[in-house]
Formats: C-alpha cells, sequence, structure tokens
C-alpha cells in the first residue's frame, strides 16, 4: 500500500490522515474554503505554509486562489519572471535558494493548472515529497470543482469574455492531454474575444482524435458554428464513425442549422501504437509534420477539399489520408489567424517563422504546451492578430 514519506514533525499515518481528510472535507466546500483546507494540510504533513496558485486563461500570471491566501501581498506572479513561474513552465519542482520554500507544480495527467507553494524551515526531502503528493490531491480537487465552481471558473480571468467566446470555451476540452505514448496541446487567441476557432483533442484506447475547426466570421454565429460542429464531431466517432462520416455530418449540420455559414477543417486520428497517421483538410492551411527539428515541405499537402458547409459531394465522398509517423515526430495544426497576423510595419508571420519557432522551442527542452505558449508570445511581441489564432501541437512519444 502506498503511504507518504515521514516528514518531521510528521508520521507515516498522520500523513496519509492529512490527505485523505482533505478529501473528505472536500466535498461539500466552496472554493473560497480550497485554501484554508490546503493550509490545514499541509501543516500536518510538516509544512508551515501551503498556498495555492492557479494559471490565467493566457498563461502569463500565476494568482493566489483567494486574497487570504498570500496575506504577504504575493497574490499574483509572472510566469516567465519567477521561481514559481520556472515550476509552472518546466513541470517540475523548484526549491528555493534558502531552502525554506519549494514551489510545486500542479498538474492534472498532464494539463498544467498552476503551482503550490510549500513552506517550513528547512524543505527536507521527506517534505519536498509530501508537497508533491500534497500538489496531486489539490489538482485533483481544483478541476473537479471547476467545471461548476465560479470562484474557480472566474480566477482564470482577467477580463469579461465575449459571448460568442464563452459558447465556444464552454465546447472545448482541457488544453492539453496525453499519455505515455503521446501528448496533445491546444491553444486559442483571443482568448476572450474568440469568434469562429475552436479545437478538439480526445483519447479513445489507442488513438489521439485530433480536430481544429475555422468558422467564416466572428461574431455569435461564429461560435455557434463552431460549437456545433464539435458537437457533430463528437457525436460521430463515439458511434463509430469514419473522419469522412465525421466530415459528411458536420458540413450537413451546417447546412441545415446554419446556413450559409463555412469553415474550415482538419479533421485526424493518430493511432499511437504504430504512428499511422489519418487525416481530412477541407480547406484549412496544410498541417506541418517536423522531424528531428525540421519542418518537413508539404509533407502532409494533398488535393484540397473545399470547406464545411457548402455541400460535401455525398455520392464522391471525401477521401481520407493516410502517412505514418516516426517516433518523436511533432504534428502542427494552425489556423490562418497565426501566420496572418502582422507586424505595425504589415510584415507577415509566416509559416516559415511559426516553423522555425516551434523548432527553437523545441530545441531548448520545452515540451508541447511550453512550446505553444511561447510560440504565441513570440507572436504577441511583435506582431497583431487580425484574426482568431489556434494551434494544436501533437507530439508522438512512443515508449
Amino acid at each position: 500500500m502506498w503511504t507518504l514519506p515521514r516528514a518531521p514533525g510528521a508520521t507515516v499515518a498522520s500523513g496519509d490522515a492529512a490527505l485523505s481528510e482533505l478529501v473528505a472535507r472536500s466535498h461539500r466546500v466552496s472554493a473560497g474554503e480550497i485554501p484554508s483546507l490546503v493550509e490545514a494540510a499541509g501543516r500536518h504533513l510538516g509544512l508551515s505554509g501551503a498556498r495555492v496558485y492557479l494559471v490565467d486563461l493566457q498563461q502569463s500570471r500565476l494568482v493566489a486562489l483567494s486574497a487570504d491566501a498570500a496575506p504577504d501581498g504575493g497574490a499574483t506572479l509572472d510566469i516567465d519572471g519567477s521561481l514559481a513561474g520556472l515550476a509552472y513552465r518546466t513541470q517540475e519542482t523548484q526549491p528555493s535558494r534558502d531552502g525554506a520554500t519549494a514551489w510545486v507544480p500542479l498538474i492534472d495527467g498532464v494539463e498544467r493548472l498552476g503551482v503550490l507553494k510549500a513552506t517550513a524551515p528547512t524543505m527536507e526531502p521527506e517534505l519536498l515529497e509530501a508537497s508533491a503528493a500534497l500538489a496531486g490531491v489539490v489538482a485533483l480537487l481544483v478541476v473537479s470543482k471547476s467545471t461548476y465552481t465560479e470562484e474557480l471558473i472566474t480566477q482564470e480571468r482577467t477580463r469579461a469574455m465575449t459571448i460568442q467566446a464563452e459558447l465556444l470555451w464552454a465546447f472545448m476540452p482541457p488544453r492539453t492531454i496525453g499519455t505515455r505514448q503521446v501528448t496533445s496541446s491546444a491553444l486559442l487567441e483571443p482568448a476572450y474575444d474568440a469568434g469562429g476557432d475552436a479545437f478538439d483533442h480526445s483519447l479513445t484506447d489507442n488513438v489521439l482524435h485530433l480536430s481544429l475547426l475555422d468558422a467564416m466570421g466572428h461574431d455569435l454565429a461564429s461560435g455557434g458554428a463552431s460549437a456545433a460542429a464539435l458537437a457533430a464531431s463528437r457525436a460521430t466517432h463515439r458511434d463509430g464513425g469514419t473522419l469522412t462520416d465525421i466530415a459528411i455530418t458536420i458540413d450537413d449540420t451546417l447546412n441545415q442549422w446554419i446556413p450559409d455559414r463555412m469553415m474550415t477543417a482538419v479533421i485526424a486520428r493518430l493511432d499511437v501504437t504504430d504512428g499511422s497517421l489519418t487525416w481530412i483538410n477541407c480547406g484549412h492551411p496544410t498541417p506541418l509534420l517536423i522531424r528531428d527539428g525540421h519542418v518537413l515541405p508539404q509533407a502532409l499537402e494533398r488535393s484540397p477539399l473545399p470547406p464545411l458547409g457548402l455541400g460535401l459531394d455525398t455520392g464522391n465522398p471525401p477521401a481520407e489520408n493516410h502517412t505514418r509517423l516516426q517516433p518523436g515526430d511533432r504534428i502542427l495544426l494552425y489556423s490562418d489567424g497565426v501566420i496572418e497576423a502582422r507586424t505595425t510595419e504589415g510584415t507577415l508571420f509566416g509559416e516559415q517563422r511559426l516553423g522555425d519557432t516551434v523548432i527553437r522551442s523545441m530545441t531548448s527542452g520545452d515540451n508541447a504546451p511550453e512550446t505553444l505558449r511561447r510560440l504565441l508570445q513570440n507572436i504577441h511581441h511583435d506582431h497583431q492578430l487580425r484574426d482568431d489564432a489556434t494551434l494544436l501541437l501533437a507530439h508522438w512519444h512512443p515508449t
């Protein structure tokens, strides 16, 4: 049976009891009570303090879960300029130089949620392990309440969200999912004013399902079109449909319920056991295949299909494309808003810079979610978005 390591001043039994009590008491508490519960559990583990910070929607800041959780004034921390941010970016515990503090990443599977600040007179190895166990329980607690607890939903926001963006985010999955064999990570900007872009990824047995959609326009109808397309896609593949079936269902749904609203799309499936990639591209920018630190030009370019919503020829249904990946390959899906971002002088970000930026981040050791976060930072630094910019990076890393 797994047990906590023995922390100074705490027995193994008391450590297990602390986490068990945290879980038991969490069922009927509000989000505002979580910080005090975590603090109490930390003290039972031998810590002098335990504080929760969650990441904001655009992954630029870490914000204390409540004002009471940061009495020393450290309510907001910059991800790119703090030790807490380093723990978030690398997904590794970062001890302070004085040895009295450790920043522990909060991770749900492979999705980054924030960090836990653990303090003690001296953070011994046993306390570091106990803090990691506490962070794991806290991550599960946050995820379990985040779908219906308003405090946690608004915690990640820095300003009001448009109605169409609210609609889209309600349908979007976690930004990052994965297993030992594959990781898929996605980002959508402008996060608070998204119009018609959407992404989807999910795992079924040994298959990773991927979708990236770009509905025409930037209004509520655009958001509704993408939301309907996500629902159509999920309903079809959960019923055993092929990629061709999914494309036809989305096309029929748009024609029936949101006429005159077309969308481009890439819909794909990756068999993570052998690297077989199958995809359909309906009028969307060609995905990039990145192998051994290089973009393979036109590797995934095929004869184009028309956008969805224009009426597919069901007598000659869209054909699926096939290729075989090599271990370590990455597939980058993106909307045209990414490469069409412009500098003040009018220079496009472009596909070449897109690939180069991803490769530089990968070379520096960044994982998939951090690669995309840095990519969007790069775009925002010198360029202005003219449209939604959506990115999805799938990394096949079989054991």
